[in-house]
């Protein structure tokens, strides 16, 4: 069967081509290598032993993304493309919702005027600000975002269960916690150009003398020890769920048609825990230091799992320190 995978060279979607390609999916991928380099299409093939077909382009140039798929028949569509940090929303929001939701309306029509179906999308536990419960299930309220990049994924869901009511289309939004980690092979894993605005690439960077201090935003959050907590799950788990996800849909085993999961650990970590766990997975000592809150920031989020673990039958395997020491490995990979 062959798959369509959106931004398949960046994080997450290059761990979901190899996990794919193992399960003996063809591939193909479409990234204009805004926030990814065309190397990594090399160390997909060196992982897995098969080159996956690969287009550069922008999902936003429509008639592109229409002639690709009247010349492409795919059984599904795994869709990351888009752009990620919470921070630089704030900072550039039109550029966000352009992107973010312009790349989704362009493939979706594109879907529906080819007849292609099965779609799962990278979506975010941004979609529930800060919410009133922990753990957080997937029935909990839809909140205002936080950040603009979270509302382009509150508004993409939306249209996602529009355009399901309307059409013969059957979806599944991934509703990711905090991915992080690299490949145990450390041919992939983490890159972001420019200055790291996730936390695990600035742990990395810093720990290997490229940053000279990792700044914590905030530490008079009401938790445990002041810091910000999250759910932070091994990239490789999360891959494998998109799997189980895309097969879910393939063998129409989906009960409705836009079906919405939480993937995460359902533990929570705060960010002074990532820093002691870093340095036990790798005898690293870090230099930090506790700066002001980063607008945007949410204080806790972590997921209840539940339906995951019993609907896909998904569940995560791999620890904080499994993560940590994957990444670490991956970051030594660096020149």
């Amino acid at each position: 069967m062959k798959v369509l995978v959106t931004g398949g060279l960046g994080f997450i979607g290059s761990h979901t081509v190899v996990e794919l390609q193992n399960d003996g999916f063809k591939v193909v991928i479409i990234d204009n290598l805004s926030n990814s380099k065309i190397e990594v299409l090399e160390q997909i093939t060196s992982i897995t032993g098969i080159k996956p077909q690969f287009e550069e382009f922008n999902l936003l140039d429509k008639p592109k993304v229409e002639a690709f798929f009247n010349s492409n028949k795919v059984d599904g569509i795994i869709h990351f493309a888009a752009s990620k940090a919470v921070g630089e929303s704030v900072e550039r929001p039109l550029l966000y919702y352009n992107n973010n939701l312009g790349s989704l309306l362009n493939v979706l029509e594109a879907m529906l005027v080819s007849k292609q179906d099965n779609f799962i999308f990278s979506s975010s536990c941004t979609v529930y600000g800060q919410a009133d419960v922990m753990p957080i299930t997937e029935n909990a309220p839809i909140k205002p975002a936080e950040s603009p990049y979270g509302n382009t994924k509150k508004i993409a869901e939306d249209i996602l269960n529009d355009t399901t009511n309307a059409h013969s289309l059957n979806a599944i939004a991934l509703r990711y916690f905090n991915p992080i980690g690299a490949h145990p092979s450390a041919k992939i894993g983490e890159l972001p150009i420019g200055v790291p605005q996730n936390l695990i690439p600035y742990v990395t960077q810093t720990a290997a003398g490229i940053h000279e201090q990792l700044s914590v935003f905030g530490d008079d959050y009401p938790t445990p020890d002041g810091t910000a907590i999250r759910d932070y799950i091994h990239v490789v788990d999360l891959a494998k769920a998109h799997i189980v996800a895309l097969k879910r849909l393939i063998e129409n085993k989906n009960k409705t048609a836009l079906e919405f999961f939480n993937i995460g650990t359902g533990k929570g970590s705060s960010v002074l825990d990532v820093i002691y766990a870093f340095e036990k997975a790798t005898n690293k000592k870090l230099n930090y230091k506790i700066v002001p809150r980063r607008a945007g920031d949410i204080t806790e989020a972590y997921a209840d799992t539940t339906l995951a673990n019993t609907e896909l039958g998904w569940k995560s395997e791999k620890s904080l320190e499994d993560a940590l020491g994957d990444a670490w490995r991956w970051q030594l990979q660096q020149k």
